[in-house]
C-alpha cells in the first residue's frame, strides 16, 4: 500500500490519473507542488482498473474542448449504464425487507419518506460521480493517497466489512427466491453455492465488454420492474392513499422503527465507493474543461433516471403489502423469508401465481446487487491495498469473502425463519456503522479544490452535503444505540462494546475535524486542508 504522506510535507498533494505533466492540468491550481507519477506507473495501474472504457469522442478528436457541447440523445445513450448499475443498491434484498415490512406496519403513511430518502440517496451518488469524473479516480484510490496510512487501512476495513455484510443479505436473498423458484426443492445452502456462481458470469460478460455487462443489468432490472409492477396491478392498491403518502408526511410512535429503517438502507456503503468508479468506463479527456463538464451533465441526468425507477420500483413493494396487510395479525411476523407465502395466501393464484411473481422479483434483486457488490469489492481493495492482482483472482478473493460466511449462515440458520429476522437485524446495524466512513471522506474530497480544481463543489450544496450526512449518520446513530440498549447485556459485554463505540466515534471525530472544510463552509475564514 502507497502514501504520500510525509513528516516533511503537510500539504495534500492530488496526483492525476491521466495527466502527464502537472502545469498541463487545468484541474489543479499551478501553485500545487506535488510530483506527478510517471508514466509507466500510470499505465500500470490504468490496466490494473477493471473498466474497460468507452470511446466517447472520436480517437482524433482535436477541439479545444473549452466549452459544453449541445445536448445529444445519441451521446446520452453512451453515458447510460454506470447509473442503472449504481441504483441497484436501492433495490437489493435488505431494501425490498425494509420496503415491505413498512407497507406491512405502516401502510402508505410512510411513502413521502420512502422518496426523500431516496433524493437523499441521490444526493450522495451525485457527489460521488462528480468526485470519479473530475479526478480520473475512484474513491479508495484517492483515500489511500490523502489519508494517512493507519487511516486509509481503517477506511478500507471499514468498507469490507460493510461490503460482507451487505453480500451475505443479497446471497440470501438471492437463495430464498431459488428455494421459492424450485418448490423448496433446493435449501438455502444450495441458493448460496448457485449465487456464488455470479462472479464467474460477471467476468464472462465483461471480457466482451462492459457495455454487456450493462445490458445484463438492465435485463435484470427489467424483471424487477415487470414482477413488481404485475404484483401492483394485481392488488390494485388505493390510489387515493398512495399520493396522500407520498404528499402529506405523517409519523407516529408505532411505525418510528420502520422509518428509521427505510432512512437507514437511503446509502449502502460500498455504493458511494463502486459508483465513483464506474463513471470511469467512458474515455474523457480530463484536460477539456467542457468534456469533464458535459459527462457531469450525462451521468446526472442518466442518475435522475436510475433513481427515479428504484424509487417506483419501491414503491410498487411497499403498496402492495400496505394494501395486503396493513392492519391485520401478520404485519408485524412478515419478513423477507415468508413473504411469498403470505402474499400466495392473501392474493391467491390468479394467471400467475403472486409467489413465483415475488421469486423471479427477489431472485433478479439479488443477484444484480451482488454483482455490483463482487465490482465494488474489487475496487475497493484494489484501491485502499493498491494490490496487483488479476482480474479473476482479485474477483475470487473477494467473492469468498462473502461466500464462505454466507454459506455457514445458510446452514445455521436454514431450519429457522425467525433467527434468520435477527441475523438480518444484526446485518443492517453493521451496515449502518459504516455509512459515516464511506459519507465524510466523500464530502471532505468533493469540497476540496486541491483535488477537484474548478469541479469543487459549491457552499451551498457543501452545507446541503453535511446536512443529508449529519442527519443520516443521527439516524443511524439512533438505530445503533437503541439496538445495544436491548441486545447488550452483562458487565464485560458491556466494557467491551463501550470501548469499542469510544473508538469507533473517535475516529468519526477525526475524520470530521482533519480537514478544515467543515469550519470554512458554516464560517468564514479560510483554512489550508492539512495532514495529520
Amino acid at each position: 500500500m502507497t502514501t504520500s504522506s510525509s513528516s516533511s510535507s503537510t500539504t495534500l498533494h492530488h496526483h492525476h490519473r491521466h495527466a502527464e505533466h502537472h502545469d498541463s492540468n487545468p484541474l489543479l491550481p499551478p501553485s500545487t507542488p506535488s510530483t506527478p507519477r510517471s508514466p509507466a506507473h500510470v499505465d500500470e495501474s490504468q490496466e490494473k482498473t477493471l473498466l474497460q472504457a468507452i470511446e466517447i469522442e472520436p480517437p482524433l478528436d482535436d477541439s479545444p474542448g473549452t466549452s459544453v457541447p449541445p445536448f445529444s440523445w445519441k451521446k446520452l445513450l453512451k453515458f447510460t449504464g454506470p447509473g442503472f448499475l449504481m441504483s441497484v443498491a436501492f433495490l437489493d434484498p435488505g431494501n425490498l425487507e425494509g420496503d415491505l415490512q413498512a407497507g406491512a406496519i405502516a401502510g402508505y403513511s410512510l411513502l413521502w419518506l420512502l422518496f426523500w430518502a431516496t433524493v437523499m440517496g441521490l444526493l450522495i451518488q451525485l457527489l460521488s460521480l462528480r468526485l470519479g469524473v473530475a479526478t480520473g479516480r475512484h474513491l479508495a484510490e484517492i483515500c489511500r493517497d490523502e489519508y494517512p496510512f493507519w487511516a486509509g487501512l481503517m477506511l478500507w476495513f471499514m468498507a469490507e466489512v460493510a461490503l460482507i455484510g451487505a453480500d451475505i443479505q443479497e446471497v440470501i436473498g438471492s437463495a430464498i427466491a431459488i428455494r421459492i423458484l424450485s418448490k423448496g426443492v433446493l435449501p438455502l445452502w444450495a441458493g448460496v453455492l448457485i449465487t456464488a456462481c455470479d462472479c464467474f458470469i460477471f467476468l464472462f460478460l465483461e471480457n466482451y465488454g462492459f457495455r454487456k455487462l450493462e445490458a445484463f443489468f438492465a435485463v435484470l432490472i427489467a424483471s424487477m420492474a415487470l414482477s413488481f409492477a404485475w404484483m401492483f396491478v394485481d392488488a390494485k392498491p388505493s390510489g387515493q392513499e398512495l399520493i396522500e403518502g407520498i404528499l402529506i408526511p405523517r409519523l407516529s410512535s408505532k411505525t418510528v422503527q420502520q422509518a428509521v429503517g427505510i432512512i437507514g438502507c437511503v446509502i449502502t456503503p460500498y455504493n458511494v465507493f463502486l459508483y465513483s468508479a464506474l463513471v470511469q468506463s467512458r474515455k474523457i479527456d480530463l484536460k477539456k474543461k467542457g468534456r469533464v463538464q458535459e459527462a457531469l451533465n450525462y451521468y446526472t441526468y442518466e442518475s435522475y433516471v436510475a433513481v427515479f425507477v428504484s424509487f417506483i420500483i419501491n414503491l410498487f413493494v411497499t403498496t402492495v403489502f400496505a394494501k395486503g396487510f396493513f392492519g391485520t395479525s401478520q404485519a408485524s411476523t412478515i419478513g423477507l423469508v415468508n413473504a411469498g407465502e403470505y402474499l400466495q395466501e392473501r392474493y391467491g393464484g390468479g394467471i400467475l401465481p403472486i409467489l413465483y411473481i415475488w421469486g423471479v422479483g427477489l431472485l433478479a434483486a439479488g443477484q444484480s446487487s451482488t454483482m455490483t457488490g463482487t465490482y465494488a469489492g474489487q475496487f475497493i481493495m484494489g484501491g485502499f491495498l493498491n494490490l496487483q492482482l488479476k482480474k479473476w483472482l482479485r474477483s475470487l478473493i473477494t467473492r469468498s469473502c462473502a461466500i464462505l460466511p454466507t454459506i455457514i449462515v445458510a446452514i445455521v440458520f436454514n431450519r429457522s425463519e425467525e433467527l434468520l429476522d435477527v441475523l438480518n437485524e444484526w446485518l443492517n446495524v453493521l451496515q449502518a456503522m459504516q455509512i459515516p466512513f464511506a459519507v465524510i471522506p466523500l464530502v471532505h474530497l468533493v469540497s476540496n479544490e486541491q483535488i477537484m480544481g474548478e469541479f469543487k463543489i459549491g457552499t451551498n450544496l457543501e452545507r446541503t452535503a453535511w446536512g443529508v450526512a449529519t442527519l443520516v449518520i443521527a439516524i443511524n446513530g439512533y438505530i445503533l444505540v437503541d439496538f445495544f440498549i436491548s441486545e447488550v447485556h452483562g458487565l464485560l459485554f458491556g466494557i467491551t462494546v463501550c470501548v469499542g463505540a469510544s473508538s469507533y466515534v473517535a475516529f468519526i471525530v477525526y475524520l470530521v475535524f482533519r480537514g478544515t472544510n467543515l469550519v470554512s463552509c458554516f464560517g468564514s475564514h479560510r483554512f489550508a486542508y492539512t495532514r495529520t
